[in-house]
């Protein structure tokens, strides 16, 4: 059809479609475990899994699954053994796809695991054609990058060799969580010690080529004003690089008691900041909340995030800074280090972003241009166990919109039982991953946060896919309306002729398969013995269907189906009366 229902496909809705994966009987798998990291190579269609808490102890294991052969593969049991960054769980990875090599920072320790020495931030290199670690730097806080952090955000720009960090809480002799929220590992609310606030880490870049980091911003605890956009760092956000218009998109988060779900931007080249959104209850209810365990995944072709257009931008969405959790939305433009503020977060805002909450994963696709965020648990722990939700947004950048794709209604423990074939239940501290060729995400571990099992941790394995019609769904269905038309008007002359065409050319459009199809056709059959209309012509006079009668029917079937073409190949929708003058 020449691409003519592209317009109508690309204004539905998606429906998200899980799939379990499930491994062979004989093959091995990563173990229960949340925390940990992953990233994808999508031109090997490869996932990177490294280390995580397992309910009782961090994790050092590296593994590999291949899409094509759905296998697990472990690389190393023991990184630090291999020469590479000891066990670990709140740290970030990213990957630079194009020279094979993944890059990690940051890690969580323990109180009392804490010694002078050993809070220094060491920074690894791992090639994947040689199967090697490189130190990079024993602590990127001596060479002028961030200090021990843990639950920040890292992004990469291949194309400039240049690696974002924000946020995170900074690792000090001083810091304590309670065994509660340790045990949730990466997005459960931080207690600092009484005697300081927490301290959060500003927005640094690290130039691979030269080994050298830089300083973008320091964290500013005051939130935006108007005509002066600045940067709240947090812990538990979500930071996006959009490579085509070179920003930063942040959106979320947690600081000190606030859950923020403010939406900005930051230009990476003119270090403009653009607020997209508040996240106050001014703005409408259809963005995500604010939580803290947002993963966000980006399509730069369609223009649109995923919290899963050619602007080289990191999208910052969500986290938390102590016990705040923050919603706010901003990009980071990292070649003129412009920062632009999408929406503060604030409870003014209206309800269509995500919801200020717990556990938003968000992907980018910068084909598409749009941001994808899964978000799960409440923010709230005594209500978690009675407010467990899943729900997936869409945010398309070019419209500036976001859009609420999926909520399961249902939050009883037994529609998670039934369910738990269907669709992962809400969880934290999970990872999700984006696969932008093939425009799928895939989710392993977590934490299910369930009270009566607080070291429980999941190990299922979860493929997403967004789907919309397709071009020959859409042609099959403008098919179906013109063969059920066609039926009906043979039922009201010949209904031989018309049982006949039910049984052929009705029945061989029919997806059979499909039970909402088979029910309707089967339906159909009762056209047959039901009365002609008092209004038609009785069979066997001069004419078998009312002329008028016919023409009204048939000019509904074209209103059918012309909505499924451009606008520009239909008749006018405004009523011609109108446009005269009076």
């Amino acid at each position: 059809m020449g691409g003519l229902f592209n317009t109508f496909i690309g204004e539905q809705e998606y429906r998200p479609v899980w799939r379990p994966i499930q491994p062979c009987e004989t093959d091995v798998q990563p173990g229960m475990r949340g925390g940990h990291q992953m990233c994808m190579d999508p031109y090997t269609e490869t996932i990177y899994l490294f280390g995580g808490w397992d309910g009782n102890q961090d994790l050092s294991d590296l593994w590999t699954y291949h899409v094509p052969t759905r296998k697990w593969t472990l690389i190393m049991r023991d990184t630090e053994v291999e020469g590479g960054p000891s066990a670990r769980s709140c740290h970030k990875m990213c990957i630079d796809p194009d020279r094979r090599q993944i890059f990690t920072l940051g890690r969580y320790l323990d109180m009392l695991c804490r010694t002078p020495g050993n809070l220094k931030s060491d920074f690894y290199m791992y090639d994947i054609d040689s199967n090697s670690w490189t130190l990079i730097s024993e602590d990127t806080g001596e060479m002028g990058g961030p200090q021990l952090i843990f639950d920040h955000q890292m992004s990469m720009d291949v194309e400039q060799r240049k690696i974002y960090v924000f946020g995170g809480r900074v690792l000090t002799p001083h810091t304590a969580i309670t065994f509660e929220e340790r045990s949730g590992t990466c997005g459960m609310a931080l207690v600092g010690s009484s005697n300081s606030d927490p301290t959060f880490s500003g927005l640094y870049c690290y130039h691979v080529s030269t080994n050298t980091w830089t300083k973008l911003c320091d964290d500013c605890s005051r939130p935006s004003s108007p005509g002066f956009p600045t940067i709240r760092s947090r812990v538990g956000h979500s930071m996006l690089f959009h490579p085509g218009c070179r920003k930063l998109f942040v959106f979320a988060g947690q600081r000190s008691k606030e859950y923020l779900n403010d939406f900005f931007t930051y230009n990476v080249d003119t270090q403009e900041i653009q607020q997209i959104s508040e996240g106050t209850k001014k703005e409408p209810c259809n963005i995500p909340a604010a939580g803290f365990t947002q993963r966000a995944t980006i399509d730069p072709e369609l223009n649109e995030i995923y919290v899963l257009s050619g602007c080289r931008k990191l999208f910052v969405f969500a986290g938390q800074r102590s016990k705040e959790y923050l919603n706010d939305f901003f990009t980071y433009n990292v070649d003129t280090q412009e920062i632009q503020q999408i929406s503060e977060g604030t409870k003014k805002e209206p309800c269509n972003i995500p919801a200020a909450g717990f556990t938003q994963r968000a992907t980018i696709d910068p084909e598409l241009n749009e941001i994808y965020v899964l978000s799960g648990l409440s923010k709230d722990k005594e209500k978690r166990d009675d407010n467990v939700q899943n729900s997936f947004w869409v945010y398309y950048i070019a419209q500036n919109k976001w859009s609420c794709i999926y909520r399961n209604e249902n939050t009883g423990e037994h529609y998670w039982s039934k369910m738990q074939h269907l669709e992962p239940c809400p969880r934290f501290a999970h990872q999700l991953v984006y696969d932008p060729c093939n425009k799928v995400h895939y989710l392993f571990g977590g934490n299910p946060g369930r009270s009566c099992l607080p070291r429980l941790r999941l190990d299922d394995f979860w493929q997403l896919q967004l789907c919309r019609p397709s071009h020959e769904q859409i042609l099959q269905k403008c098919k179906l309306f013109i063969r059920k038309h066609r039926f009906e008007e043979l039922a009201v002359k010949d209904r031989m002729a018309a049982l006949q065409y039910l049984q052929t050319s009705l029945s061989e459009i029919i997806d059979h398969e499909d039970s909402e199809q088979t029910k309707e056709f089967q339906l159909l059959a009762s056209v047959l013995f039901q009365e002609q209309d008092e209004k038609e012509t009785p069979l066997g006079a001069g004419h078998s269907v009312d002329e008028s009668g016919c023409h009204h029917r048939r000019s509904q079937l074209f209103d059918q189906l012309i909505e499924f073409f451009p606008s520009f190949m239909s008749q006018p929708k405004a009523n011609l009366i109108d446009l005269i003058s009076l």
